[in-house]
């Protein structure tokens, strides 16, 4: 341990009555039982340009240099501050995305997400209207541990006819090595009316989305239809959707989309299309669950499609999707 201490305003006169008095170092720091070197740095860096020792001007300078020294905050700096304050409420950006942005865009100011997080939960980001409660910009945090069913739970659900198991899926879609290769699902909206239709490739983990008046086969396969004639057809070789009756027309996918084969997953297997069920998840911040659909325009639909395709993510490291899908290199901060 060191034992070591600053020195006080009351040694510093002790020094300076001394001193004016003609007493050696030798003896000041014998009186004040300090080192030599203590009372010599003192005089040495506290006197004035003519020589002269002020006692109430060196403790002035002392702390002046003490609170310079030690490291500071990285969020004390208000441009960096206000930077990661509009990336995590405006943009919904996870504090490791925007971390990991940062360095991968070679940013002056680059933060740990560690860092953050601390900001988070110290309340730095709060503001009036965030949450309900007194928790503040915590709740725009992502929540996990969602509830699973059972082990022994029986689906009672309908069973559709498959065409082909993901176990036949070829390897270029396992591995992800090309574009092209999509998971689909639907995300409810109010029960009985519109729900979203998403699909994301699992290279580039680029949304494609659209709405459809009803969770019903028909007008979501239109709308999967829709959505994939509208890019290059190279860039669908094939489609994975969940076992839901909603893909019973499946046939009609393939017959649409150029011979398109469709793969299916093992029964509760949710981990199987992981992309797609993990940007659901994202989109659900946008559009939670019990709320109606019916009025939410293809604007904004398309502006939350926007928001999720340019956010950096630690699989792609931090590119974006619209980076990897498109082949190209966007500057966002």
């Amino acid at each position: 341990m060191n034992p070591y201490t600053h020195l006080t305003m009351n040694e510093r006169e002790t020094i300076f009555l001394m001193y004016e008095q003609g007493e050696t170092i030798g003896h000041i720091s014998e009186t004040l039982d300090r080192s030599k070197s203590t009372i010599s740095r003192e005089l040495h860096r506290n006197s004035n340009k003519d020589g002269s020792y002020s006692p109430s001007t060196a403790h002035g300078e002392y702390k002046r240099r003490k609170q310079l020294c030690g490291r500071h905050r990285t969020l004390d700096k208000d441009s960096i501050f206000q930077l990661v304050k509009r990336l995590f409420l405006n943009e919904q950006w996870s504090p490791e995305q925007i971390s990991g942005r940062l360095n991968l865009e070679n940013a002056k100011n680059k933060i740990s997400y560690n860092t953050i997080y601390r900001a988070i939960y110290r309340g730095d980001f709060d503001e009036p209207g965030l949450s309900t409660g007194n928790r503040g910009a915590i709740r725009k945090l992502r929540h996990r541990g969602k509830t699973r069913h059972s082990k022994n739970r029986v689906e009672r659900r309908g069973k559709i006819p498959i065409s082909n198991t993901i176990h036949e899926r070829p390897d270029s879609a396992n591995e992800r090595t090309e574009i092209g290769h999509w998971e689909a699902d639907t995300v409810a909206g109010q029960t009985g009316k519109a729900c979203l239709v998403t699909l994301v490739d699992r290279k580039s983990r680029l949304l494609l989305i659209g709405k459809s008046e009803k969770k019903a086969s028909k007008p979501v396969v239109d709308q999967m239809i829709k959505l994939l004639q509208g890019i290059d057809s190279n860039f669908c070789k094939t489609i994975t959707p969940d076992r839901g009756k909603e893909f019973s027309q499946h046939a009609r996918l393939t017959k649409e989309l150029n011979n398109t084969q469709i793969y299916f997953p093992d029964p509760h297997a949710p981990w199987q299309r992981g992309s797609n069920e993990n940007t659901n998840g994202l989109l659900r911040e946008y559009s939670p669950k019990g709320v109606d659909l019916t009025d939410a325009t293809d604007e904004e639909i398309q502006g939350w499609a926007t928001k999720l395709n340019t956010r950096p993510k630690k699989c792609l490291n931090w590119k974006i999707p619209y980076e990897i899908f498109y082949k190209t290199v966007l500057h966002l901060i």
